[in-house]
């Protein structure tokens, strides 16, 4: 007797990589099988309509890319673990509690070089009777410049709750730190010491246990930030960041991830790693984007047939218990990292793959050479690019998916 285990893609504008995964999925047509039992799967793009908390979920594993901002499907998902058991990429529970500045106080307290960071007050504030009396007994003047001199310019000014360098101000001096303050607003704003000089600014990519390090430029157009290169850090570069992107995923309950590192004098310091919902567009991974795909479809398959069970407390004590010990730093990370593995059944997963998905990596390589994956290329193209550029942009995409095609044979 065969079993269908589904999957449901709950997508907000993404056009691209749903369609290679179902694509690539339909072609793999994995027949697979887990303590005796046949399982196949069924994929399907998740609706948004009303629903009854008492509705069975149709799903067993969800993508999810619409929890970090859209209220109705938030709300589904977490009612779909809670009375389904639903496995869903990410925890939405903790995705909703956990901003950039709790990612920040834990790693910190995990011992990861963080750089140095303040939480400053809104410098403005939308008026009500008790926040009027709260502040005016309350609240204290403060000297701006001196927290800026005290942390050390050059340093970022940036909203606690991220933003993809959205609002993000350079901070050079007393000056630009006031102007800058100013022009916040009524947000809360982080005050960080930049990590400088650096000679590497890396985005270390999770999905499960898999981890993809990709030379990184935020200063660059958002088509060109993912850098392809090869060879940009050694071998134990590589196990410590992948180290910490999976302690960072695992401490939270987070399957798809990112963790954004600077190298400043051999140090690898973690700057923005509160990202569970990172960039997964063709537009933006390009050369990239295949492993992503694929690293989709390995661990969504795996929760899916194995019914990996939802972590829906964050269970915290065994990190601690590593961080309270007299050990060097590395160890302490790498103790960190034997965790996460462990958490995400990676021995498990490994072996789940070698034994059922072996066929995928030839799969998608054809695939991504087809009319199919071309057209797919430029429809997204022409989603985010003028008229008059999508034919030069979808043929620069399309030929650095070739070239991918090219170093993976």
């Amino acid at each position: 007797m065969t079993t269908t285990r589904r999957i449901g893609l709950s997508l907000g504008a993404d056009l691209c990589w749903p369609t290679f995964y179902e694509d690539i999925v339909g072609r793999l047509d994995p027949v697979v099988t887990v303590d005796g039992e046949e399982i196949r799967f069924d994929v399907e793009r998740v609706t948004i309509e009303p629903y009854s908390l008492r509705d069975p979920a149709r799903y067993d594993v969800v993508l999810d890319r619409l929890t970090h901002w859209y209220h109705t499907s938030r709300e589904w998902i977490k009612k779909s673990i809670v009375m389904d058991g639903t496995y869903v990429l990410n925890n939405p529970f903790t995705i909703q509690a956990m901003e950039k500045h709790t990612s920040y106080a834990a790693m910190m307290r995990l011992g990861l070089p963080v750089p140095d960071t303040w939480m400053l007050p809104p410098k403005h504030y939308v008026p009500t009777a008790d926040l009027q009396i709260t502040l005016e007994s309350y609240a204290r003047m403060f000297d701006l410049p001196a927290i800026g001199r005290e942390l050390g310019y050059p340093l970022f000014l940036k909203p606690f709750d991220g933003g993809a360098w959205v609002g993000v101000s350079r901070i050079e001096s007393d000056g630009d730190l006031e102007r800058a303050y100013d022009e916040s607003g009524t947000r809360l704003m982080h005050l960080q010491k930049a990590a400088e000089p650096f000679d590497l600014f890396v985005r270390a990519l999770a999905i499960g246990p898999q981890v993809n390090v990709i030379r990184y430029d935020p200063a660059a157009p958002i088509h060109d930030r993912y850098k392809v290169d090869f060879d940009f850090v050694d071998g134990e570069e590589w196990q410590l960041l992948s180290d910490m992107v999976l302690t960072i995923n695992t401490f939270f309950g987070w399957d798809f991830n990112s963790c954004e590192s600077l190298r400043v004098d051999g140090e690898f310091r973690p700057i923005d790693f509160a990202n569970p919902c990172p960039d997964s567009q063709v537009t933006s991974l390009h050369f990239h984007i295949p492993w992503l795909v694929k690293s989709k479809i390995r661990w969504s398959l795996f929760c899916a047939a194995t019914k990996r069970p939802m972590h829906l407390n964050p269970d915290w004590g065994e990190f601690f218990a590593v961080a309270d010990r007299d050990l060097p730093y590395r160890e302490k990370l790498a103790e960190y990292g034997r965790i996460a593995r462990r958490r995400l059944d990676t021995d498990r997963f490994e072996e789940f793959c070698a034994d059922n998905l072996a066929d995928l990596d030839a799969i998608a390589l054809e695939y991504f050479g087809t009319d199919r994956a071309r057209d797919t290329v430029r429809a997204k193209v022409a989603t985010l690019f003028p008229a008059h550029e999508v034919d030069q942009f979808a043929d620069h995409f399309w030929g650095l998916l070739q070239f991918w095609r090219h170093t993976e044979s």
